[in-house]
């Protein structure tokens, strides 16, 4: 979690606050600060499952809708760099989370509204496979960078 955080840096540093708001990945896609913005909240949001199924027994855990989230939040007025350092601040939580469960909690499961049943170890792989898909979005923006 924290490897795939701190290469986004890496990935977000010589990209400017036009090139973040303007340069999609494809057409009707998202810019990079979008995608940033959607990895801040949705690492907050993939916490608050795995507190969820750390107070409940087998919780029904929330579904999100990413596209009507980005609307809402209007993710492409925030700037890069404060999108950013809250999702580092974020991340942060949530590493704590995981690195303070014991071998009973990463058992606990629920239900997640797309895939059945999820345990904190899914949560685990969830909150890591998502960095890995947004940041191969990132990637494929042409922003002139050398990574």
């Amino acid at each position: 979690m924290e490897m795939t955080a701190r290469t986004l840096g890496h990935l977000l540093a010589p990209v400017s606050q036009e090139q973040a708001t303007t340069l999609r990945d494809g057409a009707d896609g998202w810019t990079i600060v979008e995608v940033v913005c959607h990895l801040r909240d949705f690492d907050g949001f993939f916490r608050g499952r795995a507190e969820l199924l750390l107070a409940e027994e087998t919780p029904l855990l929330p579904a999100y809708d990413h596209e009507a989230i980005a609307i809402a939040r209007n993710y492409n007025a925030d700037r890069l760099t404060d999108a950013y350092a809250a999702l580092l601040r974020s991340r942060a939580a949530t590493q704590a989370l995981f690195a303070g469960l014991t071998e009973e909690q990463w058992k606990r499961g629920g239900i997640h509204p797309e895939v059945g049943p999820f345990s904190l170890t899914d949560a685990a792989f969830q909150v890591s496979l998502h960095d890995q898909t947004h940041t191969e979005q990132i990637l494929k923006i042409p922003t002139g960078r050398t990574a």
